[in-house]
C-alpha cells in the first residue's frame, strides 16, 4: 500500500451528554474530500480512540466507512493497551471493508524492546490478515521509543501484512533512514504537521495530520510548491501554517483544535474528560489570534490557488 498527499486524523464528535455523534460524520467527511485529502485516520489521538470503548470504536468506524463509501481511504486505529481488545477491532475494521488498520504501542505495560514490540504488533495484525498495518509511532504520547530500523528489521518477518508506519515524532534522521529502508520497501507516512516541509525534502510522500482536517488546502500548497521546485512558496505556505500550529500549544491542543473546527463553521461538540473544553474567554483568545494572522483568508487563498494553478501558475501566500 502507498498513500500520496495527505490523511486526515479526524476529530470526536460528541453530544453535548458525551455521547458519539454519529449524524456529524457525513457532512465532515464530504468537507474533507472537498478539501482534497487522500483519506482519514479515525479513533486515533485526536479521535479520542483511548478515550472510548471499543463498542463505541466500531460503531464510529461504521459510520466512516458508509460515509465515504470508497471516495477516500479509511484508516482505523485499533490500539488498545489490552492486545485482545485490539485484535476485536482489526478483525472488525477488516470485516466492515476499512482500507487499513494502525495500532499504537501499549501505553500502560509498555513494550521492552524492538523484539517485545514487534511481536505484539504481529497479535494485533494477525487479526486483520487482509488489511495494510501501520505501526502507529509516537513516543511523546506512549513513551514507547524503540529503534525503528531495528523494528522494520524484525517486522518485515513476523508480520506479512506490514504496510508500513505512521511516524508521528520530530526526529527526520530516523525519519529518512526508514523511508530509505529496504530501497524504500515501506510506506512511511509523517504525522508532525508542523514539519511537513523537511519532511517532504528528506523522501516524505503522504502525511497523517490533525490539522489537515480543517487546514489541508495550506498544506496541499506546501506539497505543490514543493514538487514544482518553487521552494520559497512552500516554505511561505508551511510559515502560514505553523504560525497557525503556534496557538495550538496555548490550551490543551485537541480542544483548541475543535474550537478552531467550530470558528471555521464545524462544530464536532466537546470532548471527553481528561479533555476539558476550552471557556468561552480562551475559545475567543483563539478566534482572535487566527483573526491578527489572517488564518481564514489564508485558507481561501489557498483553496482557490489550487482551483486555478493549472491555469495561472503558483501563487505565495500573503505576507505579513
Amino acid at each position: 500500500m502507498r498513500i500520496q498527499g495527505l490523511i486526515a486524523a479526524t476529530f470526536s464528535s460528541f453530544h453535548a451528554d458525551g455521547s458519539p455523534d454519529l449524524t456529524r460524520i457525513p457532512s465532515l467527511v464530504d468537507q474533507l474530500i472537498a478539501d482534497g485529502v487522500k483519506g482519514v485516520f479515525i479513533c486515533g489521538t485526536n479521535g479520542e480512540g483511548p478515550n472510548l470503548t471499543i463498542e463505541e470504536r466500531m460503531q464510529i468506524a461504521e459510520a466512516y466507512v458508509k460515509a465515504v463509501n470508497k471516495r477516500c481511504l479509511v484508516l482505523v486505529h485499533v490500539g488498545h493497551p489490552a492486545i485482545a481488545e485490539a485484535r476485536k477491532l482489526a478483525e472488525h475494521a477488516q470485516r466492515i471493508g476499512a482500507d487499513a488498520i494502525s495500532a499504537v504501542a501499549a501505553f500502560y505495560f509498555k513494550p521492552s524492546s524492538a523484539q517485545n514490540l514487534t511481536d505484539c504488533m504481529a497479535q494485533i495484525a494477525s487479526a486483520a490478515p487482509e488489511m495494510p498495518f501501520y505501526y502507529y509511532h509516537i513516543p511523546a504520547i506512549t513513551g514507547v521509543a524503540m529503534d525503528l530500523l531495528e523494528f522494520l528489521q524484525l517486522a518485515e518477518k513476523a508480520i506479512p501484512n506490514l504496510a508500513g508506519i505512521k511516524y508521528t515524532a520530530s526526529t527526520l534522521h530516523e525519519y529518512q533512514s526508514c523511508v530509505q529502508y529496504g530501497n524504500g520497501k515501506f510506506d512511511i507516512l509523517f504525522g508532525y504537521d508542523e514539519l511537513l516541509l523537511p519532511a517532504l525534502a528528506v523522501g516524505a510522500k503522504g502525511a497523517i495530520g490533525s490539522t489537515y482536517t480543517f487546514a489541508a488546502p495550506l498544506y496541499r500548497k506546501v506539497i505543490e510548491s514543493f514538487e514544482a521546485g518553487d521552494i520559497q512558496a512552500a516554505q511561505q505556505w508551511q510559515y502560514e501554517a505553523v504560525r497557525m500550529i503556534r496557538c495550538l500549544g496555548r490550551y490543551s491542543p485537541i480542544p483548541t483544535q475543535k474550537a478552531i473546527l467550530k470558528i471555521l463553521g464545524t462544530d464536532l461538540g466537546p470532548c471527553r474528560l481528561p479533555l476539558a473544553q476550552l471557556s468561552p474567554q480562551q475559545a475567543e483568545d483563539i478566534r482572535l489570534y487566527l483573526e491578527e494572522i489572517r488564518f481564514a483568508e489564508t485558507l481561501r487563498a489557498a483553496g482557490a490557488s489550487l482551483q486555478g494553478s493549472v491555469a495561472s501558475g503558483h501563487h505565495s501566500p500573503h505576507k505579513s
